[in-house]
């Protein structure tokens, strides 16, 4: 396979080509409040005055003891078809209430979370099914949102709520399980507000950092899933934060006539001198790996993903796709202008043609609209960490409630990563020799519900059935080209208990609390053990979070306690979205030319 690398374009030559422009000093998303949403249906006594009550970060394990607030917090969407410029390129896009971004969705710790989902994507109509990453749904698996694996797709002009707790506190988002239809547009932050266990003064909320992707998405699955090999790693065209950056338009090809306008603006946060500030930095992309940075200000990383860690200081944090990572970012008293926000998905852990995203952190106005940023130069330990496509070390992340893992765990397996041509020619994924294929009518919780816990006939379903054992470890060996891949594990916080270079060699990093995530990156060559207490029984997606690569096959479901399963209770909504979307199929052909997720 042959890999391109691209020169990135000058800090100084971006700058002086994009700030000359007038930013807009409002962010789309707001500043978040400082501890918990209030509502109009407080649940009282707030012991302690908060909505989950006497339970800390240091206190509960949030596994086994979440809150019940009895708030519901309910949100309306409704998803169609339409053109933006997030980077000053016209281009048709998948739009939830109209809005790339998507709308944030807020909830507190224990709040109840309903989305109404309707299904207005036209020319040509689509089905759409809505992930929300890193939820547990132990309560509710059938909400999970993977289309041919817990529930049918929603078809067109349909509509379906999602109902799930808001099990975990911290930082995520939402997105299509759909194909590769989030790349396209539908990708939203998702913000559960829950005990701190740092101080900080101000939320700044959420920061998606996104890869772009001018081609339209089925025209880039195309490509990937194809029989033509120089076609399979497609190059993204630009990188956003919070959905804005600046396209150079004279790069277009000459025979390109969309509309394209340049110096479009930049993403902006007005910071407070001596004031701690929060940012909930997320990857919400389709391939690139993200290395965010702002000049001039260290920062202090207190979680990852929906784990709240030991604080540690750094000058970059690297996010693969589907991670988020919680900073703290302390105001300068003694600033000088504006600065940097930097965000980049160059080579070699990404493809892109234009790698580098900025944004603006200004404290005055005034600086901002005179474009005082001379003095805002990278870290060089940001320029250095474009060479290094992992997160940091297992023994840095340590999580701040402790758990440890079984250490003999009654189920092991290995899955080595593979990357080939199938028998009809076409490049893919392979996870111990099989690559998946979803079929959108057949879902497999429902299938394992009626008591099916091996699928002989349908090998491309990849099911590894894990049976009643009280906790498994899966070992992935990464041996298909040099790529990273970040590792996703749906319906659990994984352990991470080793990563690196080659294969294992049996040692455990922090073995009495090793890290925990819902997504974790497999190194180039290298490989990842994880480790899950088996405490949700459900049909659970284990996949890389690349959209392409997934598109490919790069994907196993995880059956756990399978006799669970079949006592677990159908939601109606589930059997008549099946119904509808088989009525929709009957009538029209769907083109499913990738695995469907």
């Amino acid at each position: 396979m042959r890999f391109k690398s691209f020169t990135s374009i000058g800090w100084g030559a971006l700058i002086s080509s994009t700030l000359h422009q007038r930013a807009i000093a409002q962010a789309d998303y707001p500043e978040l409040p400082p501890s918990y949403l209030t509502t109009g249906n407080p649940v009282t006594p707030l012991p302690q005055g908060y909505p989950w009550g006497q339970k800390t970060a240091n206190n509960t394990n949030p596994y086994q003891d979440p809150p019940i607030t009895g708030v519901i917090r309910r949100y309306d969407f409704t998803i169609t078809r339409g053109r933006k410029a997030p980077d000053g390129y016209l281009k048709e896009m998948l739009l939830i209430n109209g809005q790339f971004p998507a709308p944030l969705i807020e909830a507190n710790w224990g709040d109840t979370i309903q989305v109404t989902v309707r299904n207005k994507i036209t020319t040509p109509r689509e089905g759409v099914a809505l992930h929300w990453h890193g939820i547990l749904q132990k309560a509710s698996q059938w909400m999970d949102g993977v289309p041919g694996v817990s529930q049918c797709p929603i078809p067109p002009g349909g509509t379906f709520t999602y109902s799930f707790l808001a099990d975990l506190y911290g930082s995520s988002w939402y997105h299509s399980h759909y194909s590769a239809q989030y790349s396209a547009g539908l990708v939203g932050p998702l913000i559960i507000h829950g005990p701190d266990t740092v101080r900080y003064d101000i939320d700044k909320g959420p920061i998606l950092l996104t890869d772009h992707y001018h081609t339209p998405y089925l025209k880039v699955v195309a490509q990937v899933v194809s029989q033509n090999i120089n076609q399979v790693a497609p190059l993204s065209d630009s990188n956003l934060i919070n959905g804005k950056n600046n396209f150079n338009c004279s790069s277009k090809p000459a025979n390109d006539t969309t509309p394209c306008r340049s110096n479009a603006r930049l993403e902006t946060f007005r910071f407070s001198p001596g004031k701690v500030h929060r940012l909930r930095l997320i990857n919400a992309g389709a391939e690139g790996t993200q290395k965010f940075s702002l000049d001039g200000h260290d920062m202090k990383v207190i979680a990852n993903d929906f784990v709240p860690i030991i604080p540690y200081d750094t000058k970059v944090v690297t996010l693969g796709i589907g991670q988020r990572t919680d900073v703290l970012v302390t105001g300068l008293k003694n600033y000088s202008g504006a600065y940097i926000m930097r965000s980049s998905i160059d080579a070699p852990c990404s493809l892109s043609l234009n790698p580098d995203a900025t944004a603006i952190v200004y404290y005055k106005h005034d600086d901002l609209l005179k474009n005082r940023i001379n003095g805002s130069t990278p870290w060089p330990e940001f320029l250095a960490s474009k060479n290094v496509c992992e997160n940091d070390p297992l023994n840095q992340t340590v999580p701040w409630f402790p758990m440890k893992p079984d250490p003999s765990p009654p189920t092991t397996e290995t899955i080595d990563i593979t990357f080939g041509q199938n028998s009809t020619g076409f490049w893919q994924w392979f996870m111990n020799g099989s690559s998946f294929r979803a079929n959108f009518n057949q879902p497999i919780l429902l299938l394992a519900k009626t008591g099916s816990t091996s699928f002989p006939t349908h090998p491309e379903w990849n099911v590894h059935n894990m049976g009643g054992n009280s906790s498994f470890r899966i070992i992935i060996n990464n041996n298909g080209p040099p790529l990273p891949h970040p590792i996703h594990l749906h319906g659990h916080n994984m352990f991470v208990l080793a990563s690196g270079p080659g294969t294992w060699d049996g040692k455990i990093v922090n073995p009495n609390n090793p890290q925990r995530r819902d997504v974790h990156i497999l190194p180039a060559g290298g490989h990842m053990v994880l480790q899950v207490t088996a405490d949700n029984p459900g049909a659970w997606p284990l996949h890389c979070h690349i959209a392409w690569h997934v598109s490919a096959g790069l994907y196993v479901t995880v059956l756990e306690r399978p006799k669970d399963i079949q006592k677990l209770p159908i939601p109606a909504i589930m059997a008549q979205t099946c119904r509808d979307w088989t009525a929709f199929t009957n009538t029209t052909i769907v083109d499913q030319i990738d695995s469907g997720l």
